[in-house]
């Protein structure tokens, strides 16, 4: 790889996975090294699908995945080792406190002890949990849950973070308390990979966003970009979002009743 042409963070080409019908179908998708990308679209347009592939917990039926040039379906276990994997339900262990949670999985990944250690104290500090630090998780809100979750994520510092939903039932302080973490690791280098339907988080925090409909990318660009593929020099991302869909809801049937 030509150093000054390093390797994308995500390059997915081809990508396909079909359940009763196509979840994701041909999906052609770019991250770059150290970039906060947003993927918006409406319910069951693939996006938590297409997250799933990537971060290696579902088998695509065709295409492929390179993170920062690893091929993700030959290579698991040397991809797996840089990237985080958050879903929008949190899933620790209940009976462990913050600290035993973030040592338990650090040590999964043969995090040095040090270095493990000095992560979870400034992860606990940044989203709020030191009052927490030491108490069973069974009694957590899903707030602290979420939080505990992605602290478990982070703890071993993946290059690539993947996040479905994360601020789901986060009230605002912790929501707040999130994203300066994940802008934190943008501002570091790392790269940030995330769904939201929160259209105002994506404006705010998203460098470029994409937009997913039907299983496929049907827009991407920074939000400037999106505004002018859109024809709206002052819409907001929440008008071309729905105009974007709309679009591509129309073609879609237009082409169904072309082909019946």
């Amino acid at each position: 790889m030509n150093p000054s042409h390093p390797a994308p963070a995500l390059h997915v080409r081809g990508l396909s996975k079909r359940f009763d019908r196509p979840a994701v179908d041909g999906l052609d998708l770019t991250v770059r090294a150290g970039e906060f990308y947003t993927l918006l679209g409406p319910n069951g347009a693939g996006k938590t699908t297409t997250l799933r592939m990537v971060a290696g917990l579902l088998q695509p039926d065709a295409g492929d995945i390179a993170i920062f040039g690893i091929d993700a379906r030959l290579d698991q276990v040397a991809a797996k080792q840089i990237v985080a994997w958050v879903s929008d339900e949190p899933m620790i262990y209940d009976k462990l406190t913050p600290y035993e949670y973030l040592e338990f999985v650090a040590g999964l990944w043969n995090t040095d002890a040090g270095k493990a250690r000095a992560s979870a104290d400034a992860l606990i500090d940044w989203l709020g949990l030191a009052p927490h630090a030491h108490e069973r998780c069974e009694s957590f809100s899903r707030g602290m849950r979420q939080k505990v979750a992605l602290a478990g994520a982070l703890v071993h510092d993946p290059r690539l973070i993947i996040l479905d939903e994360p601020l789901t039932g986060l009230d605002a302080g912790s929501a707040r308390q999130v994203k300066d973490v994940l802008l934190a690791r943008v501002r570091a280098g790392g790269t940030v990979l995330m769904t939201t339907h929160i259209l105002e988080v994506a404006e705010r925090m998203a460098e470029r966003i994409g937009v997913i409909a039907n299983g496929r990318l049907i827009a991407e660009g920074t939000l400037a970009e999106l505004r002018a593929q859109a024809g709206g020099e002052g819409s907001s991302l929440e008008d071309i979002f729905l105009d974007l869909v709309a679009e591509e809801t129309a073609e879609q049937a237009s082409g169904q009743a072309a082909a019946a």
